[in-house]
C-alpha cells in the first residue's frame, strides 16, 4: 500500500483518530438517516425497469403513453366449471359485471361476459386505473372479493390478466425488503455468535453493518434522485443482503487479525494499526474486485441487471468504508474485553493451529497432483449438469407458490386462445394501420387483430393481436418475430418482452463475462505481483461457477421442480460468484504470499492455509447463508440466483480454497509466483529480503 494510504488506514486505531471516526459517522448517520428511509420513493416499478434498454417492447411501452392521459390495465375475471355452463353461472357473472363497473377506471366500460367455445368458461375484462401499483393491488383485491362472494357450487373464479399479475408481484415486492432484512440479520447474528463464541463481540460487526446500511440507502437514494441511477425493487432487496454479506466478511478478516496482534502488543491501538496495515491490502483488493466486477454490469442491456450492478457498487463501497473505519474505531474504544470470555492477553501463549487445517494441508501436500486432479474431476462432473439447463420461465412459473393471477392464466389457456387475456400490442402509423392489420391477421400464430385506439393527434394507431400461444411461450415469441419481420410496426406486449429479454441476455453474457474476467485478473496481478497465480485462481473460480450452476440445475429439476431457469440467473450468478468467490482466494493467497516470503513456498502455502482456514470458512458460511435467504422468497428468479451463489460460495470455501488452490500451488512450486520475485526462491527457503525479525514471527490460527 502507498505510504499515504497506510497513514490514512491506521487513523481508526489512533488514540484521537478513533474518536474522530466515531464522531464523523454519528454526524453522517444523523444527517442521512431521513434520506435512507426514502429509498422506496425512487424505485422504478415500471415494466421497462426489467426490460433491455432500447428494446422494441420498451419502445412500445413508451409510445403507449401517447394514447392515454391515464394508464389503464386490464384485469380478467375467469368463471369456469367442470361441465357446461348453466344459468346460475351466467347470472353470477352478470351480477359481478355490475359490481365491477363501480371499480373500473373512469370512462372505461366493463366487457360483456365472453363465453369459451367449449361452453365451460366465461371471461370478463375489467379496465382498471394503472398509475399506481398499490392502487391496482387494492382494486384487484376488491374484484376478487366480489368474484368469490356467493359463488354457486361447482364454479371456480379467478382474477388475473396484466393487472392481476402486477398486483401479485406488488404484494411480493412490498414485503421483500423487510423480509430480507430480518432474515439476513437473524442469520448473520447467529453465525457470528457461533463463530466468535462471545455474547459481546458480535454486536460490533452488527453495529458497523447498521452504519453501512444507513449510508448505503441514503447514497443510493441520492444517486437515484439526482444522478439518474435506476433502482428497482429487486436490486434494492439484493443491495441490503450484499451489505450484510460483504460487511460481515471483512469484519471477520479484520477482527481475526486484530486478535492475533493483541497477543503480540500490549497497546491495543498499536495492535489495531498493525492489523489494518496487514489486512488492508487484501480487504482493499477484495472490495475493489467486487466493485469493478459489479460495475461491469453497467454494460449490460437489461435494465434490471444494470441496476443491480450499479446499486451493488454503492453497497460494497459503503460496506468497505464502514468495516475499515467505524468497526476498528469501535473495537479500540471498547478494549480487549469485547472478546470475552476468550480475551487475548499480551504475552500469553497463542492458541495452537487448529489440527483440522493442519491435517488438510498435510494431506494435500502429500499428494498435491492427485488432490487437484480429483477436485477438478468432482467440479467437472457437477459442471456437466449445467449442459442440460432449460432456459426461460413462463408467466405461470414466476412464483414459488401459485398466486391467483397464475391460476387465472392457466384457466384462460385451457378454455380460450392462450393470448386472449394478454394480446400483443402493435403500434403503427394510422396511414398504414389497415394494411398492417391485414398482414398481422395473415401471420401464422395470430388468432385475431383488433383496433384499440388512436393518439389524440391521430398519427398513431394501437392494434391488439391475440396470439395462439401462451404470452411467453416459444410459439408466441416466434409469432412476434414474424410480425416484426413482416410489418414496419412496433410490436410489444408480454411475448415481445420475453423475446427481447432472451436476446439481450445472450448479448450481455458475451459482453459482460469477458469484461469481468479481465478486470478481476488485473486486480489479482496487482495484488500478487504474478501472472501464473492469478490465471490459475481465476480459472478455479470459473470452474466453481459452472459446478455451482450444474449442482443448482440438479436441485431445480429434481427437488424444486422448476420448469426452467430465469434468463438473468447465469449472468448475475456469474458476476456475483466471480466477484465474491475470488474474495477467499484473495484472503488466502495474500496470507500465503506473506508467509512464503518468511518461510519459503511450501511452508508458506501450508501456513497460509492453516492460519486462514477458520476465518475464511466462517466468512464463507456467513456469505452462503445470507444468499440462501433468497431461496425462500416467492420469486423464482431470485430464489434461483440465491441457490447458485450459495452453492458456489460453499464450493469455493470447502473445496477450491481448501484443496484445489493449495494443491496447484504446491504442485507447481515457486513457479506458481512467476514471473514475480517469489518464483526465483527455492521452495524451502524464505525470501532473502525478509527481515530476521519478520522470520521469527509465526502465523497464528485465526
Amino acid at each position: 500500500m502507498p505510504s499515504w494510504l497506510q497513514r490514512c488506514a491506521v487513523v481508526p486505531g489512533g488514540r484521537r483518530g478513533k474518536w474522530l471516526i466515531l464522531g464523523a459517522w454519528l454526524v453522517a448517520v444523523m444527517a442521512l438517516g431521513a434520506l435512507a428511509g426514502k429509498l422506496g420513493e425512487v424505485q422504478d416499478t415500471s415494466a421497462n425497469a426489467f426490460l433491455p434498454r432500447g428494446a422494441e417492447s420498451a419502445q412500445v411501452n413508451t409510445e403507449l403513453e401517447k394514447f392515454r392521459t391515464d394508464e389503464v390495465l386490464a384485469a380478467v375475471a375467469v368463471y369456469s366449471t367442470e361441465g357446461p355452463l348453466d344459468d346460475t353461472v351466467r347470472a353470477k357473472a352478470e351480477a359481478d359485471r355490475g359490481a365491477f363497473a363501480d371499480i373500473a377506471a373512469p370512462g372505461q366500460q366493463v366487457s360483456e361476459a365472453i363465453e369459451s367455445k367449449d361452453g365451460k368458461a366465461l371471461m370478463v375484462v375489467v379496465p382498471l386505473p394503472g398509475e399506481e401499483q398499490s392502487v391496482v393491488a387494492d382494486k384487484i383485491d376488491e374484484l376478487r372479493g366480489i368474484a368469490d362472494a356467493q359463488a354457486p357450487p361447482g364454479l371456480d373464479t379467478a382474477i388475473g390478466g396484466p393487472a392481476g399479475g402486477i398486483a401479485d408481484a406488488f404484494t411480493v415486492f412490498d414485503t421483500l425488503d423487510s423480509t430480507l432484512m430480518m432474515a439476513t440479520g437473524l442469520i448473520v447474528v447467529l453465525l457470528l455468535l457461533l463463530t466468535y463464541r462471545s455474547p459481546v463481540l458480535w454486536i460490533f460487526p452488527a453495529l458497523a453493518v447498521g452504519f453501512a446500511s444507513v449510508l448505503t440507502q441514503a447514497g443510493t437514494y441520492l444517486f437515484a434522485e439526482y444522478g439518474g441511477l435506476q433502482v428497482d425493487p429487486q436490486s434494492s432487496g439484493v443491495l441490503m443482503v450484499l451489505v450484510f454479506a460483504i460487511g460481515t466478511d471483512y469484519a471477520l478478516l479484520l477482527i481475526s487479525r486484530y486478535r492475533e496482534e493483541l497477543h503480540s502488543h500490549e497497546d491495543r491501538h498499536e495492535a489495531m494499526k498493525i492489523a489494518l496495515r496487514r489486512s488492508g491490502p487484501a480487504v482493499l483488493a477484495s472490495a475493489g474486485t467486487i466493485t469493478i466486477g459489479l460495475a461491469c454490469l453497467g454494460f449490460a442491456d437489461i435494465n434490471s441487471s444494470r441496476s443491480m450492478g450499479l446499486v451493488g457498487v454503492i453497497g460494497v463501497v459503503c460496506g468497505y468504508l464502514a468495516m475499515v473505519t467505524i468497526l476498528p474505531a469501535l473495537l479500540v474504544i471498547a478494549g480487549r474485553w469485547v472478546f470475552w470470555p476468550l480475551v487475548p492477553r499480551h504475552g500469553a501463549t497463542r492458541p495452537a493451529s487448529r489440527p483440522v487445517w493442519e491435517r488438510v494441508g498435510n494431506a494435500v501436500a502429500a499428494r498435491p497432483r492427485s488432490s487437484w486432479l480429483l477436485s477438478l474431476a468432482f467440479t467437472g462432473a457437477l459442471a456437466l449438469s449445467a449442459l442440460g439447463l432449460n432456459m426461460g420461465l413462463s408467466q405461470t412459473d414466476w412464483f414459488q407458490n401459485e398466486p391467483e393471477s397464475v391460476v387465472a392464466q392457466e384457466r384462460l389457456s385451457e378454455h380460450f386462445p392462450s393470448g386472449t387475456a394478454d394480446p400483443a400490442t402493435i403500434i403503427v402509423k394510422t396511414s398504414a394501420a389497415a394494411e398492417t392489420s391485414r398482414t398481422a391477421e395473415d401471420t401464422e400464430g395470430v388468432v385475431e387483430v383488433s383496433t384499440v385506439g388512436r393518439t389524440p393527434d391521430g398519427e398513431l394507431t394501437q392494434l391488439a393481436a391475440v396470439l395462439d400461444g401462451e404470452p411467453d411461450s416459444r410459439a408466441a415469441k416466434d409469432t412476434v418475430e414474424a410480425l416484426r419481420a413482416s410489418t414496419d410496426a412496433l410490436v410489444g406486449g408480454t411475448a415481445a418482452q420475453a423475446l427481447d429479454k432472451e436476446n439481450a441476455t445472450s448479448r450481455d453474457l458475451r459482453v459482460v463475462v469477458p469484461l469481468v474476467l479481465l478486470v478481476v485478473l488485473i486486480v489479482l496481478i496487482w495484488l500478487l505481483r504474478s501472472v501464473v497465480a492469478p490465471l490459475l485462481l481465476l480459472g478455479t473460480v470459473v470452474v466453481s461457477y459452472f459446478a455451482a450452476l450444474g449442482a443448482s440445475n440438479l436441485i431445480f429439476e429434481h427437488v424444486m421442480n422448476y420448469s426452467g431457469v430465469d434468463w438473468t440467473v447465469p449472468l448475475l450468478g456469474f458476476v456475483f460468484l466471480v466477484a465474491l468467490g475470488i474474495d477467499y482466494n484473495i484472503f488466502l493467497m495474500h496470507r500465503v504470499k506473506e508467509e512464503t516470503a518468511l518461510h519459503g513456498h511450501t511452508k508458506g502455502v501450508l501456513n497460509g492455509l492453516s492460519s486462514t482456514g477458520g476465518v475464511i470458512t466462517s466468512a464463507g458460511l456467513v456469505l452462503a447463508a445470507t444468499f440462501a435467504v433468497f431461496a425462500v422468497l416467492p420469486l423464482v428468479s431470485m430464489a434461483q440466483m440465491g441457490f447458485v451463489v450459495c452453492i458456489g460460495i460453499l464450493i469455493d470455501t470447502f473445496l477450491v480454497r481448501t484443496v484445489l488452490v493449495p494443491a496447484l500451488a504446491l504442485d507447481l512450486g515457486p513457479r506458481f509466483w512467476a514471473p514475480g520475485s517469489l518464483s526465483k526462491v527455492p521452495a524451502g527457503r524464505p525470501l532473502a529480503t525478509a527481515t530476521p525479525a519478520a522470520r521469527e514471527r509465526e502465523p497464528e490460527n485465526v
